[in-house]
């Protein structure tokens, strides 16, 4: 069974297929009208959102299919004691794809140890966004003409941004791309993904200053600082007005910056932003309806005619299971302690291990 759990469970190949099949739908909806008819999309979505779960509902009706689906966590029996996993094979039952988003890092690999349909990862915590990505990446080679040879910088907070995690994964597999990483030390990107950068030769650079990256960019991803994901009040305050983009800010950008945003914002990028021509988020909002149904389209006719489920996979070789607990307290197997704990080798040298789920380092 195929899934969408990380960005990088698509090779560089599929992932431009995708796009290509998108731009398609773009210029030609009318050809892809009925192609998932009788066909059904399940949103399972534990945490709010607006642009994500109607973007699913919107591409699966597009595509001539229906939808199911709940858009709070108060909404399911989870809210009875059900864990996840139960949830996921029940519903599993009633569909053909499932969409899901959860508070929790690593929610979305479990659930694909469990389903019988393809689970498409529609962010998990503070983790990963692979969707989000591939909306990012339809942006700028629209807007750019290409992936390669550019700076992205981010802005904001990239310790909690999943947003940011998935899109550096998703572009430093692209030749001659440079990132800008800008935050305050608070909110610096975890360890995990510069360190990946740093194993594959990507060059980075860690800045606090907006104004002193802004020249350089080519790509300027602003982010919110999310609440909901502080666990002190206190931190979120003082640290959520630390960037705001204004059209002075912008006096010394290129005069082909693409600026772009997840969404929502709350006020990280102000209002009159929005009349620059270099301001793309809203096409980002566009991109994302039809990149989401070449992306459904392919995995419900790729999926396992069988519909078995993957199960939870065979033990590698330089793998750790059931000795070690993730330490990272955000992590899926800290809620549902019935999962398997599972470490893979990431560097053999340092004898650094890598929680599959949400990708915590243990050293051994």
């Amino acid at each position: 069974m195929r899934h969408l759990i990380d960005i990088t469970d698509f090779s560089v190949a599929e992932i431009d297929n995708l796009l290509d099949l998108a731009d398609k739908m773009i210029e030609h909806p009318e050809d892809y009208r009925d192609c998932l008819h009788g066909r059904i999309l399940a949103t399972l979505f534990f945490e709010p959102s607006t642009r994500t779960r109607l973007s699913f509902e919107s591409a699966m009706q597009s595509l001539g299919g229906s939808v199911l689906g709940f858009s709070s966590a108060a909404s399911s029996s989870t809210a009875k004691g059900e864990s996840l996993t139960d949830t996921i094979r029940t519903v599993s039952c009633y569909s053909d794809v499932i969409a899901m988003r959860h508070p929790v890092d690593g929610a979305a690999m479990a659930g694909s140890f469990r389903s019988r349909v393809p689970i498409i990862n529609a962010g998990d915590g503070g983790h990963l966004h692979p969707t989000q990505t591939l909306t990012d990446l339809m942006t700028i080679r629209r807007e750019k003409g290409r992936l390669t040879d550019m700076v992205v910088g981010v802005c904001g907070d990239l310790k909690y941004g999943r947003t940011v995690h998935s899109l550096i994964g998703a572009m430093s597999r692209y030749k001659g791309v440079k990132f800008v990483m800008i935050s305050p030390k608070e909110l610096k990107v975890p360890e995990w993904v510069t360190s990946e950068l740093t194993k594959l030769g990507i060059p980075f650079t860690e800045v606090e200053s907006m104004e002193e990256a802004m020249p350089q960019l080519d790509i300027l991803y602003m982010t919110r600082v999310q609440k909901e994901r502080f666990d002190s009040e206190e931190t979120y305050l003082r640290l959520k007005d630390v960037y705001i983009l204004t059209p002075d800010k912008l006096a010394n950008a290129k005069a082909d910056l693409s600026i772009m945003h997840p969404l929502p914002r709350v006020n990280e990028i102000h209002p009159d932003v929005d009349d620059d021509p270099r301001a793309v988020y809203f096409e980002q909002v566009r991109c994302g309806r039809f990149v989401r149904m070449a992306l459904i389209k392919t995995l419900v006719e790729d999926a396992a005619s069988n519909g078995k489920p993957n199960g939870v996979p065979a033990p590698e070789e330089n793998e750790i299971r059931g000795t070690v607990k993730c330490g990272n307290p955000r992590c899926i197997t800290c809620q549902e302690e019935t999962l398997p704990q599972i470490f893979r080798l990431k560097d053999a040298d340092e004898k650094v291990y890598r929680c599959v789920y949400c990708d915590w380092e243990h050293k051994a």
